[in-house]
């Protein structure tokens, strides 16, 4: 199987790289678009800044690489808020893949600390990306913005208020979640990513 992870200025690559290895996978990390178009599977990894880097996906003619893609493409935090249609991190337009704006997180009790960092469960409902999950499952996050929930919304946390753990629209499956942190757990959704048909 050929899975390319899309290389930009962003964080988190190698992880990914490493997580997928251990699957058995040996992906290619690369900007090339022909690679990137004939890969089975493409991974849209992020750890940054949403502003900086759609100046850079652009620039790079990347933004309409990713939204012209037919195969199983995967978005993690970042690239999943990147997915989406507006961020208010730098107040920029985003991919519009997923309809829906994402929003800073406000603390509302003393407790409530920004970034929301570490483990928190998930309550899945796509049945692809979390094929064989009980009801809720341990993930780490690592973010200051959040999708809310939404029509395309396959698991949801509570932290501060509900959001979006995971998105789900046709070919494009998105976690705010780290898989490639959250253990054993983050191993059996990325390969039920890797098991997707299309």
């Amino acid at each position: 199987m050929n899975v390319a992870i899309i290389k930009y200025n962003a964080g988190n690559i190698f992880s990914i790289d490493y997580a997928l290895r251990r699957l058995g996978i040996e992906p290619v990390i690369t900007a090339d678009k022909e690679l990137i178009r004939k890969a089975d599977k493409v991974i849209f990894p992020g750890v940054g800044e949403a502003k900086n880097t759609m100046e850079y996906l652009q620039e790079h003619q990347l933004d309409r690489l990713i939204t012209d893609l037919k195969q199983p493409v995967l978005g993690i935090c970042l690239g999943m808020q990147l997915m989406c249609r507006h961020s208010e991190e730098g107040d920029v337009p985003c991919l519009g893949i997923f309809d829906v704006d994402v929003k800073r997180f406000h603390p509302v009790r003393h407790e409530d600390k920004v970034p929301h960092m570490g483990w928190n469960t998930i309550q899945c409902t796509d049945k692809l990306l979390f094929n064989g999950f009980e009801q809720e499952e341990f993930v780490y996050f690592v973010h200051s913005y959040y999708v809310p929930l939404n029509d395309f919304t396959a698991a949801r946390t509570d932290y501060i208020l509900p959001f979006s753990a995971a998105l789900h629209k046709d070919n494009f499956y998105a976690t705010q979640f780290h898989p490639e942190k959250s253990g054993k757990t983050g191993e059996r959704i990325l390969q039920n990513f890797l098991n997707i048909a299309y």
